[in-house]
């Protein structure tokens, strides 16, 4: 059986991540932080999609994996009555394995990276950063104007002209309040026997490796959590931001986000020492 390695902190306060393991798969979920007005935040909906996934996954052996996905989403919307536009929001990353296949599924900016013996797999999707913005708050932080109420003012504004790209073509898709944006995810599959690791990331950790360079390949990223542990992972990311509190050298959203790691491990191997 697979071992799986996991390890979280929160940005600031209560983290909106969600990790759910199970013998047969493990769901990473990185619910949105909640900048517009709505009954509940992100953190609430990636908790309801995550027990949601937990059942299907255990139930859905066989089922497509988008299939399973839009189920649980549908799941949440039925109980809950949330509405397309007006609800809370979380990424997706999904990893399912059984004696023949591992399949990865990725929607929104939480990549699977999947490690065989001939190369590295990166599952991601990049629809999100690609999204007009006319409001950007980058110039800001790099002149030094720092997390302050007005860098929150200008993340609104953004947020506002983000949403109208929510689960609609030519924009991004995201868990939501729209089942069929299962089966707009990015998605990928290896055989068993060729896989033997397995990395999940929200992109509070991502980021170590696509933005600040603390690691400079995934390959790294994965050596790091398996010698020193996946909490060493996030320390590392965690230092280089707080060398830039301001965030002038790698301007983002806020000073920390959420971290959430799940590291698989398919060949039974002992970690390097």
């Amino acid at each position: 059986m697979p071992r799986v390695m996991i390890a979280e902190r929160p940005g600031a306060g209560r983290t909106e991540d969600r990790v759910v393991v199970l013998p047969n798969a493990v769901a990473l979920l990185d619910g949105a932080t909640t900048l517009l007005p709505t009954a509940h935040d992100g953190g609430w909906y990636a908790e309801r999609l995550g027990e949601a996934l937990r059942t299907r996954l255990a139930d859905g052996t066989g089922t497509d994996l988008a299939d399973v996905l839009a189920a649980a989403i549908e799941d949440v919307v039925t109980t809950h009555d949330l509405r397309p536009g007006e609800s809370p929001s979380s990424t997706v990353a999904l990893v399912r394995w059984d004696d023949e296949v591992v399949e990865g599924l990725v929607l929104a900016d939480s990549p699977v990276v999947a490690f065989t013996d001939a190369d590295v797999h990166v599952v991601a999707d990049h629809r999100l950063a690609q999204v007009p913005r006319t409001v950007a708050y980058g110039p800001r932080l790099r002149a030094g104007g720092g997390f302050d109420d007005e860098h929150w003012a200008t993340l609104v504004a953004s947020a506002r002209g983000v949403r109208e790209w929510r689960n609609r073509e030519g924009g991004f898709w995201v868990a939501e309040a729209v089942p069929a944006a299962a089966h707009q995810a990015v998605r990928a599959s290896w055989p068993r026997a060729d896989v033997r690791a397995v990395v999940m990331a929200s992109d509070g950790v991502s980021c170590g490796v696509e933005d600040y360079g603390v690691f400079p390949d995934w390959s790294a990223l994965l050596a790091c959590a398996e010698r020193h542990g996946p909490d060493a992972v996030l320390d590392r990311v965690r230092a280089a931001e707080e060398s830039d509190p301001d965030g002038r050298r790698w301007p983002r959203s806020k000073r920390h986000d959420d971290q959430s790691l799940a590291v698989i491990r398919f060949d039974g191997a002992a970690p390097p020492r």
